[in-house]
């Protein structure tokens, strides 16, 4: 089993940055790749940026390519999303997410591709 736990988020004036971080635990070294996820109330779960750890290939959602940026710190089980620019859109609750799996365009967006998944950290953006 693998534990994710995230944290970093907040209220944010639209314009401003945040850093979410995301801190694995338990059987790591199954893990294939992490990303996050984010999902509003009475919404679809929406794929935001993955990262996979063989390799270091990024991917992102349409909407937030050329604004967020996935990173692992590599000294420990962490993946990070700096994120800039916020807009309103991107309030909603961000969720932490790892698979044993490879990934490719196709299953890196599908939910249901992943094995493992936080309980999420809230990030509202304030017009």
């Amino acid at each position: 089993q693998v534990e994710l736990v995230e944290s970093g988020g907040g209220l944010v004036q639209s314009g401003g940055s945040l850093r979410l971080s995301c801190d694995a635990s338990g059987r790591t070294s199954s893990i294939y790749a992490m990303g996050w996820f984010r999902q509003a109330p009475g919404k679809e779960r929406e794929f935001v940026a993955a990262l996979s750890w063989t390799g270091g290939s990024t991917y992102y959602a349409d909407s937030v390519k050329g604004r967020f940026s996935v990173s692992r710190d590599g000294a420990r089980d962490t993946v990070r999303l700096k994120m800039n620019s916020l807009r309103p859109e991107d309030t909603t609750r961000y969720f932490c997410v790892a698979t044993r799996w490879a990934l490719n365009s196709i299953t890196v967006v599908t939910h249901d591709h992943y094995d493992y998944w936080g309980r999420g950290t809230q990030v509202t953006v304030r017009e």
